[in-house]
């Protein structure tokens, strides 16, 4: 399996459709066996899940998402864990462990954003 997760230095980056890396981890049997970071190549929002889907992505942790985004991840078979924020080792850890704190109702809005420099992400 293998594991998704916005990031930025060593952190949950909160905006899946802004982020400029993602972090993969390797998971077999319920471990994690190797992670690398890697860029998004300038890709953002709907491009990301195919992006993350040709890395061979079962699951993303992230924080704030929108709904087309999470539209697109569906579509491409990944799993979604929105909502969640602090460390991305951290939170795989968390994942695997079946405790993970996040959002299920994760809903990012950023409507107006470009106009005002205004980012609201809420449930």
């Amino acid at each position: 399996m293998r594991i998704a997760v916005t990031y930025e230095n060593g952190q949950i980056f909160p905006h899946f459709g802004r982020t400029e890396q993602f972090k993969l981890y390797d998971v077999d049997n319920g471990a994690v066996t190797a992670s690398q970071v890697i860029g998004t190549n300038g890709n953002g929002h709907g491009a990301l899940a195919g992006f993350l889907r040709a890395q061979g992505v079962e699951a993303l942790i992230c924080g704030g998402i929108g709904g087309g985004a999470q539209s697109a991840l569906a579509a491409a078979g990944i799993t979604l864990y929105g909502g969640a924020s602090g460390s991305a080792d951290e939170a795989v850890q968390a994942l695997l462990a079946g405790n993970l704190n996040y959002d299920p109702n994760v809903h990012c809005d950023h409507h107006g954003a470009h106009h005002h420099g205004e980012h609201r992400c809420h449930d």
